[in-house]
Order: structure tokens, then sequence, then C-alpha cells
């Protein structure tokens, strides 16, 4: 199984996790390279490509593809991190994914993939301009693991793909296709999926409805750690959690980086057990200190992240990511 990392978040100070230094457990290789700059073995790295109008980055994501193809062999490539592209925040991603679906059969070792690999200082999360991802399960029937941020212009098609064990979307705002689309595929040997929210002020309109065939876990028979976070819904989803079938073949369970009041926490408590579950992440949340106390005893002998307690201001409760 994959582990199951959290990805931290301070919403004073964005992403922690830019993936310029790691991804994929391999060290970035990230250009411009000098001409005689010796690079490291194609399949030792997690191949950065970005462009930027500003810095030392390439001026076209064009040019950084070519420069990748000139200089590495990339038939040996096991990971990618797209990052920045030209005015991300009001260019899509769709020409990105055409260059590298037209050029998959370049790629055939490649495994691990992180699109949109972009901090809060480069565009706002719900400033990425996304667009359908579909082509890049199509065109790459090996990949193991993919990572998106950004949910703006994100569309998803049902697909089946036998070779998935991550699915991580990373959003402010997930469109309700895109779940329901999440949950028409197969992915029979899929393990960890994680999907962030977001508000309905920046595309987050998925419902509990939405969710159902993911909860029900038909087409993930593969499934070991389920992420329903940062959500304005986080009660509702508490509560069809705590009767969702897939829980029971669970080894980890995220409703983090929500607005998770007593009430959804009441209901997790009062649901099917949670005892068999190796770690439950509710960081984020908005518990008093006597409902966090009761999660905590009632399950002893799990690692529960009961951290970053916040307070309503009122009625008004925030989740971690949104613009």
């Amino acid at each position: 199984m994959f582990p199951y990392t959290p990805v931290p978040y301070d919403r004073f100070h964005g992403y922690k996790h830019s993936y310029s230094d790691r991804y994929a457990g391999l060290p970035v290789g990230r250009g411009p390279f000098e001409e005689d700059e010796e690079l490291p073995e194609p399949g030792a790295a997690a191949w950065y490509l970005s462009a930027s109008e500003f810095g030392d980055d390439h001026e076209s994501f064009a040019e950084a593809f070519g420069e990748l193809l000139e200089r590495v062999d990339v038939g040996r490539v096991r990971a990618l991190v797209i990052g920045e592209w030209e005015e991300c925040y009001e260019t899509s991603s769709a020409h990105i994914v055409e260059t590298l679906a037209d050029h998959a059969e370049r790629f055939p070792e490649l495994r691990s993939l992180f699109f949109g690999a972009i901090t809060a200082e480069q565009a706002e999360i719900s400033w990425i301009q996304q667009s359908d991802i579909t082509p890049l399960l199509e065109a790459f029937p090996r990949l193991e693991r993919l990572e998106v941020r950004g949910g703006t212009g994100l569309a998803l098609r049902p697909v089946r793909h036998e070779s998935l064990r991550v699915l991580r979307i990373e959003t402010g705002g997930l469109p309700g296709a895109v779940v329901r689309a999440v949950g028409g595929c197969d992915f029979p040997v899929l393990e960890h999926l994680e999907l962030w929210l977001g508000v309905g002020n920046y595309g987050g309109d998925a419902t509990v409805a939405d969710l159902e065939p993911i909860l029900t876990g038909e087409r993930l028979p593969a499934l070991r750690h389920l992420g329903l976070q940062d959500s304005e819904i986080q009660d509702e989803i508490a509560a069809a959690v705590a009767a969702a079938p897939v829980v029971a073949r669970l080894e980890s369970l995220s409703l983090s980086m929500g607005v998770l009041t007593d009430v959804g926490a009441e209901a997790l408590l009062g649901g099917q057990p949670l005892t068999h579950l190796r770690r439950l992440d509710l960081h984020h949340h908005f518990l008093s200190d006597a409902m966090a106390a009761r999660v905590a005893a009632a399950l002893r002998g799990v690692e529960v992240d009961l951290s970053d307690q916040e307070k309503a201001d009122g009625d008004w409760r925030y989740v971690a990511v949104s613009e």
C-alpha cells in the first residue's frame, strides 16, 4: 500500500508541498540545464517542467518539454512534475494535457505524475486553470499515481484504469461533475483516493449524493485510504461515512480540513465501528474540547489527528483551503 502522508497547508503561508525538491520518493531534476551540466539518471529523478515569464524558468512549456526530450532519455523516466505554465491563472492546462498524451509512447516507464505543482505565490489554488484530465489516464495505462492541483475548469470522464493506485485531487472547489466521474470510474487496484472538495464560491458544488458511488466501494475493491476533505458539508459527509460500506475495508480515513463540528463527530461515533482503522485524520476541525476528548477515548487504538482545533466566529466556519 502507498503510505498515507497528509499534505500540509498553512492558510497564511500557502502550500508546503511544492514538489520542487522531491516527488514520489525521488529527487527533482529541474531545468533549464547548463550545456555541460551532468544530469541524474533518467529513472532516478522526478523531472519538473515549468514555465514563467518571471524568474529562471523556461519562458514556455513547449521549451521546457523540448529540453527534456533533448537532454533526457525519457523512455526511462518514471516520474514527472508539471509546475507552473505560462499565465496558468488565465490559460487552461489543455495544451499540456494534449502534449503529454501525444508523446505518451515516448514515456513507457512513467508511473507517477503530479499535474499542477503550483504554489500559492505563483497562483492561488482556485486561480489555476485546469482542463479535462481524462486523456492522461487514457494515454498512460501503466500510470500508478496521478495527483492534480486546481479545480477551475477541471473535468473528467468515467474510465477504467488497471494500474492506478493513487488518485489525489487538491482544489479549493471541486466540481460535482468530477466527483461523479470519479465515482463512475473503475479502479480495480486503487488504494488511495483523496478529494479536496472545497467551497461553493470556488466551484465546489458536490453533494453527498455525488459521493455515494465512492462510499459503496463497488468500483474500488482495493481501496485502503479514503480522504473526503476540505468541505463545507463535512458534517453531512461524516454522517454518510458512518454508514458507508467502503469504510469496513479501509486502513485510514481523512475527514480533515473542513468544517467538522460536534454534529458530524457524533454521527461518526454513533455509526459503524472505526476501531479497525490505523489512522483517522480530522485535523482542522471545529469540535468542542469535550467532543474531541470523546473521539480520542472511543478510538484509543487508532492514531487520531485532532490538531488544528478552530473556533467558529459566530456561525461562520471556514475550510482550510478555498481561494
